[in-house]
């Protein structure tokens, strides 16, 4: 005889206590992978490139674990992915460029597993000679005003004392002659893009302007003239250097 309706065949079934839903047991399935994260420093110069790679296994077989990692950032009170690769032979590599100090992490997700996050990472992304000269790239074109100090208008040492601050926080006086007592004397076989240029007369700083390489400065001229890129006119000059 056969049960009338499907709820009656349910009821008519025999019962296995070893028997549970399909969804329960897919569920139970998953597994936990091992999640590995490697970089080579956890402080950078600004400008330069952090290398995050991250190594993902299943710990029941020792085999790789096949899914999706995403890099994420900590940003305006949130975790923000910035790039998410498939994980095929068991490591995945990011490279970035933060500009600032950076809390990251990375989340695999994969069927059959269950999500790993991996412990949290501070990076300090400390200034560099790099980020002087960017900032003092920013202002090309200022007109020059004797007594001014950004962030419109500079003359000489206003221009170098602004930029270093904004970029570097570093504290510099308005004058061109007692900035050339700050920072580390430099060879100037030595000097390197963001150093600090201080021509002089005699032994007297008269202009400053920031090295930006090649035999070029950045600075803020004259009366007329604008923050530009101008060529290193004469060999009486320092270096001093601000940030490393």
């Amino acid at each position: 005889m056969f049960a009338s309706s499907p709820a009656a065949a349910a009821a008519a079934a025999p019962v296995n206590a070893t028997t549970v839903p399909v969804a329960q047991a897919a569920a139970a399935a998953k597994v936990t992978p091992k999640q590995t994260v490697y970089t080579a420093s956890r402080n950078i110069p600004w400008g330069s490139t952090l290398k995050v790679t991250t190594k993902v296994i299943n710990p029941k077989t020792g085999k790789i674990a096949k899914g999706n990692v995403s890099f994420q950032a900590w940003s305006n009170g949130a975790w923000r992915t910035w790039s998410t690769k498939a994980s095929t032979n068991g490591w995945v590599t990011f490279t970035v460029k933060p500009t600032s100090n950076v809390l990251f992490r990375t989340l695999f997700a994969g069927s059959g597993y269950n999500w790993k996050l991996s412990p949290n990472t501070r990076v300090t992304v400390r200034a560099s000679g790099a980020k002087v000269l960017a900032e003092a790239k920013r202002h090309k074109g200022a007109l020059y005003l004797y007594g001014a100090s950004g962030p419109n208008r500079f003359d000489c040492s206003g221009f170098t004392k602004y930029v270093y601050k904004k970029a570097a926080g570093k504290s510099l006086p308005h004058k061109a002659n007692l900035q050339q007592k700050y920072g580390t004397g430099i060879a100037k076989n030595k000097k390197q893009i963001g150093d600090l240029i201080v021509f002089r007369s005699g032994s007297y700083g008269s202009h400053v302007g920031i090295y930006a390489g090649n035999g070029y400065v950045y600075d803020s001229p004259h009366s007329g003239a604008r923050v530009g890129l101008h060529k290193i006119w004469n060999n009486n000059y320092v270096v001093r250097r601000l940030v490393a």
